[in-house]
């Protein structure tokens, strides 16, 4: 624990740290400075009590955003998603010696993420996830249960890191489907409802790799 993140950063230079809960208002270096600062393999989750750096916080690859007074449940939760993106399945951080142990025997997955829309953070279930489409800068999570999409300013790639292999696969440059909500494959394409998303060609493999083993697939 440090009072200013010049100390904590003087200690990032020697020491491993997987994970930092960091303030972003602190005098002479800012949490979000600090955040830019950080060694390859340090993960961050900033806890603030003001809602408008959320956007750049996210900007940093933040892991997740936590508004004072943080709840213990949104703590637990942000943690909880901290360790499945730090440790793998199975595995164990950088900084671990010896056999890996789950810290809580019996746990259970993440099943959702929290996004930032609308100048709130907006907590979305995995399970009710169709498919997320690429615009830029921005995805848009398309939902069941014609829900509208929630539009957040996230790249691509950070979301895919934070979504459950076993569950999402990306079959497009742009697109990330959920692989329950595929009713069909048609001419290279999926369908999910009314929707047909594009199967990406370098993207082909991935796609049959994930529904290996499912009813959508012919027996060979």
């Amino acid at each position: 624990t440090f009072s200013n993140a010049s100390s904590a950063y003087s200690f990032l230079q020697t020491e491993k740290v997987d994970l930092l809960f960091c303030d972003i208002q602190m005098p002479n270096l800012s949490g979000m400075e600090l955040s830019k600062m950080l060694p390859e393999g340090t993960r961050i989750i900033f806890t603030t009590a003001f809602s408008q750096y959320a956007i750049e916080g996210f900007k940093v690859h933040a892991l997740d955003y936590l508004l004072k007074p943080v709840s213990y449940d949104d703590f637990l939760a942000a943690a909880k998603h901290a360790y499945s993106v730090i440790v793998p399945a199975g595995g164990s951080t950088g900084s671990q010696t010896g056999p890996s142990t789950d810290p809580e025997p019996g746990r259970r997955e993440q099943d959702s993420i929290f996004v930032k829309s609308d100048y709130k953070l907006l907590k979305v279930a995995f399970d009710d996830i169709t498919y997320i489409e690429g615009l830029k800068d921005y995805v848009k999570i398309h939902l069941e249960n014609g829900s509208d999409p929630v539009l957040s300013l996230i790249r691509m790639k950070s979301l895919e890191e934070q979504l459950p292999a076993s569950s999402f696969v990306r079959v497009h440059r742009s697109f990330i489907v959920r692989t329950a909500a595929i009713e069909a494959i048609e001419r290279n394409h999926l369908i999910l409802g009314k929707d047909r998303i594009p199967i990406g060609e370098t993207y082909q493999g991935a796609l049959y790799k994930a529904l290996s083993g499912s009813s959508l697939l012919p027996s060979e």
